[in-house]
């Protein structure tokens, strides 16, 4: 068996759905996704953590977001870690962690 980049998570969008569209016809899709995690302190205190991540998303899988997630929607999505980088106005160099969503599941309600 071979290890893989490989994530799944289940959680709520944390905004409308951003598409962009490039001249060559390809769309890429992005939109902030929340999960949150449940656990006792040393005190005894029930703390819940939140955690967000950036998803990104190609091709035909932005037409299912742009037509079906909107903000706060709970969603399951598997997927792969990116990394890229850039350098900022002021030259200062910025790292961005992505998931590139490769399957989606709408869960929950309208």
């Amino acid at each position: 068996m071979s290890l893989r980049n490989k994530v799944k998570l289940i959680g709520y969008t944390g905004k409308e759905v951003e598409v962009v569209n490039f001249d060559s016809g390809a769309v890429k899709g992005t939109v902030s996704l929340a999960t949150n995690d449940h656990y006792t302190n040393a005190k005894g205190e029930k703390v819940e953590e939140t955690q967000w991540h950036n998803l990104v998303f190609f091709g035909k899988i932005t037409e299912i977001f742009q037509k079906y997630v909107s903000k706060g929607k709970e969603i399951a999505i598997e997927g792969k870690l990116t990394y890229r980088s850039y350098d900022d106005k002021d030259g200062v160099k910025k790292y961005i962690t992505e998931i590139r969503v490769d399957e989606i599941l709408l869960l929950g309600g309208k």
